[in-house]
């Protein structure tokens, strides 16, 4: 999986805002959240792009909803995390800020 790794830190994808979520509703792409075209388009605010270039990268496989809303999250390389979804609204949990329970 390519990405876009900068002074040891990872550009994760992922879309904070109501409605269609960009990993949740691609987990079977779990490229996209390090896609490194979308990034660039992202960071240059060239948020009209998108949606043109999933469909030419993925064709119908990758549902573009929430790519108006996508963010980037620079996570250190190597670090545990995972996107968690609620009605659409993205955020980023690592497994050091979590309690997690333990069977």
């Amino acid at each position: 999986m390519e990405k876009v790794i900068r002074n040891g830190m990872v550009a994760v994808l992922y879309s904070p805002g109501y409605g269609a979520g960009w990993y949740s509703w691609n987990w079977n792409h779990p490229e996209c959240v390090f896609d490194p075209n979308v990034v660039a388009m992202v960071e240059a605010g060239q948020y009209d792009q998108i949606e043109a270039y999933c469909k030419t990268a993925y064709g119908t496989e990758l549902f573009p909803g929430g790519a108006e809303q996508l963010k980037i999250e620079w996570i250190p390389v190597g670090t545990k995390f995972r996107i968690d979804e609620y009605d659409g609204y993205e955020s980023i949990e690592y497994g050091q800020d979590t309690d997690w329970l333990v069977a």
